[in-house]
């Protein structure tokens, strides 16, 4: 989890070709971004996953729901796990499996059911419609050891407020990879906005 902090931003993407995870994931990198979550929201996440490795980065599956497509995603080479909600066939799995896993929660009453499977990190989800940074910061301010990734509906204009928070180890964004930029392949205006992504930590150090 060190690293991930380090990285600040985890850009969310759903791949629907394949063929194009390499060179995504290639600027990415080049924007200094070294993790990235490939959903399983497509036919093509599997294929996606495997296509991403030997980039530099490490990529991760996300919308991942039960024990069953942890393993798939694990087998593509998935390096962590990342879920909407909270599966404990799927946490249980990972944690089997040596793969770091952040699940989701949304109440407090899921953070409880996370840490009681011994869950480092949780990925508080959809933030933006719980409350966003203040609904962070009610959270931890009852489990001030809990760390969280804030995922859904984060946005440029207010991830640093995010990460200005010491409980958030690092957010999940879509707005890094626009469906527009990734259907025109334009891999250089990507590694801008990956750029301009990772400065954020920086920004709310």
């Amino acid at each position: 989890m060190i690293r991930l902090r380090e990285a600040a931003v985890v850009p969310v993407v759903t791949v629907t070709d394949p063929a194009v995870a390499c060179d995504l994931v290639g600027a990415l990198v080049q924007g200094g971004l070294p993790f990235v979550e490939i959903t399983l929201r497509s036919a093509a996440g599997l294929d996606a996953i495997r296509a991403a490795q030997g980039r530099g980065a490490e990529i991760g599956a996300g919308t991942v729901t039960s024990a069953a497509s942890a393993a798939a995603a694990i087998e593509a080479g998935a390096s962590f796990v990342v879920s909407p909600g909270l599966d404990e066939g799927a946490v249980r799995y990972c944690q089997e499996a040596g793969i770091p896993v952040i699940p989701g929660v949304a109440t407090p009453t899921e953070v409880m059911a996370a840490r009681a499977l011994g869950v480092m990190a949780v990925k508080v989800f959809p933030v933006a419609q719980l409350g966003g940074p203040s609904y962070l910061k009610v959270l931890s301010s009852v489990w001030p050891d809990q760390l969280f990734m804030p995922t859904g509906g984060v946005s440029v204009v207010d991830a640093a407020d995010y990460l200005a928070l010491p409980a958030v180890v690092a957010v999940g964004g879509s707005w890094i990879t626009p469906a527009a930029l990734l259907s025109s392949h334009d891999w250089d205006a990507i590694a801008d906005l990956a750029r301009a992504a990772a400065a954020l930590r920086r920004a709310a150090a």
